[in-house]
């Protein structure tokens, strides 16, 4: 793989899987690139909330809008140019607010499995 650039218009978004939330996804770089992580972009709608057990080590980079990422004993908030953590095995709950929210995500390995 050589090196590269993206942006929001080269990410194909389509509805987080297994969720019926507004929250769309576009992975950029996955296992069809050869390449040992999966990088995207992540759309949330507003006052949305996506519920989960994380399945790799995902990093979320907050573009616009806010998120909040709750664990039941953590509860963080991130903005534009903020990053929030999520480690594999962690139970979240990932809320967006009022004016809903756009970001850039790296996982550790691939977060599933792409049958093109």
């Amino acid at each position: 793989m050589e090196v590269r650039k993206f942006t929001i218009a080269d990410a194909s978004l389509e509805r987080s899987p297994g969720q019926e939330a507004e929250v769309f996804v576009g992975n950029l770089v996955d296992e069809r690139h050869g390449g040992p992580i999966t990088i995207g972009y992540g759309r949330y709608g507003p006052g949305q909330t996506l519920a989960e057990t994380i399945a790799v080590d995902d990093v979320m980079i907050v573009l616009e809008g806010r998120l909040s990422v709750s664990t039941g004993s953590t509860d963080v908030t991130a903005g534009p140019g903020e990053i929030a953590y999520m480690p594999k095995g962690q139970a979240v709950t990932i809320r967006s607010h009022e004016e809903g929210a756009l970001t850039a995500y790296v996982t550790y390995p691939h977060w599933r499995p792409v049958h093109a």
